[in-house]
């Protein structure tokens, strides 16, 4: 069987290596005489699971003790809502950083629910740059400042944290975790859906500080939408994706095989780099992003001819290259370098963007 490059967006791919082995281990995992997929949650074998697969992600991304880790089987945009509803009252306001489609949708949920506003937006840029700092303006009563470090949609990086008066950061690295170095400690809380670096879709990470859930206002939430209550059960007040959480733990290990997140992040850089020098020494292909801002997980570009794009489509297909179609708000192209491509599909990638170029 030969396998093609997957280059959507997420669900993204998967090493090979990594589904060989999940597909050996399907039916009867670790000679128990059961799927993985059929295991209680809270017997010794899934518990030991769990326990093994928060201490290795706590080692690839250094993550303080003073942090709680939880695994929730929910799709990563419900924390646009938890986050509002768990870190506001009636008195205090959420700052949004808007600089692609992700924070301008989480900005849109949080003022359904709470008192949340826009400090900054790039949308009149279409979202090709990031806000310059000159630009914020805060409101009073804020309790934390959100933002995206890595726009999935519109390719966008957010370079650095951003910063003001130590109020709790809050990131939705749902994108890009796990595929270059962070520092933990300047985050108040980080969620990340899990398909695109993790896992297969269904499962959330939650890494959250200790102060700050301390610190939640006092106030009724439906219990499986409360930080502290999933904190209090580690992550089992209801049956979490067994199957998610096994994957993820699979990938963990991967990443630590392939020499942990800072190796990660290097190879990303080169892959992103060898794209992004291609594009723009084309005739025919264009990235729009500010080239200081662009993404190095994903890659957007354009044809300068649009009439070419469907067929460009089709025969990259032909090609065993998938899911290059950019996202449906934003159109063109979009190439997703997440930690499982390799290096050889970016450069199958490139050789037939090159063909395809010289024939059209």
């Amino acid at each position: 069987m030969n396998r093609g490059y997957n280059f959507g967006a997420g669900p993204a791919m998967l090493p090979e290596a990594l589904l060989r082995e999940v597909q050996s281990e399907l039916l009867n995992w670790q000679g128990n005489g059961m799927s993985v997929m059929e295991i209680g949650h809270r017997t010794k074998e899934y518990t030991q699971l769990m326990q093994q697969s928060e201490a290795l992600l706590r080692a690839l991304l250094n993550i303080p003790d003073n942090y709680r880790v939880l695994f929730l089987g929910a799709p990563a945009r419900q924390q646009f809502s938890m986050i509002a509803m768990n870190l506001l009252d009636q008195h205090k306001k959420g700052a949004y950083l808007v600089t692609g489609i992700w924070s301008a949708l989480a900005l849109v949920e949080a003022a359904r629910l709470k008192q949340a506003y826009c400090i900054a937006s790039s949308e009149n840029k279409a979202f090709h740059s990031t806000p310059p700092v000159s630009d914020w303006r805060f409101q009073p009563d804020t309790a934390y400042l959100y933002y995206t470090p890595n726009e999935t949609v519109n390719g966008v990086r957010c370079t650095t944290p951003p910063v003001h008066n130590d109020l709790p950061l809050v990131a939705d690295m749902t994108s890009c975790l796990l595929t270059e170095a962070i520092n933990v400690q300047d985050y108040g809380l980080i969620f990340a859906g899990a398909q695109k670096n993790i896992a297969n879709a269904g499962l959330t990470l939650v890494i959250v500080r200790d102060d700050l859930l301390a610190n939640l206002p006092e106030q009724t939430l439906p219990k499986t939408l409360d930080y502290r209550i999933q904190v209090a059960h580690n992550s089992l007040y209801c049956t979490p994706p067994t199957f998610n959480c096994y994957v993820a733990y699979k990938m963990f290990q991967w990443i630590e095989r392939q020499g942990g997140v800072a190796a990660m992040e290097q190879i990303n850089r080169e892959k992103a780099a060898r794209l992004y020098d291609f594009i723009d020494n084309s005739s025919l292909y264009s990235a729009p992003v500010a080239a200081d801002v662009r993404s190095i997980v994903n890659v957007c570009f354009s044809l300068k001819n649009p009439a070419l794009d469907a067929i460009f489509i089709e025969q990259a297909k032909n090609k065993g290259l998938f899911a290059l179609q950019g996202h449906r708000e934003v159109g063109g192209m979009r190439a997703s370098l997440y930690n499982s491509m390799p290096t050889e599909g970016v450069n199958s990638l490139i050789e037939f963007m090159g063909d395809f170029a010289r024939a059209n």
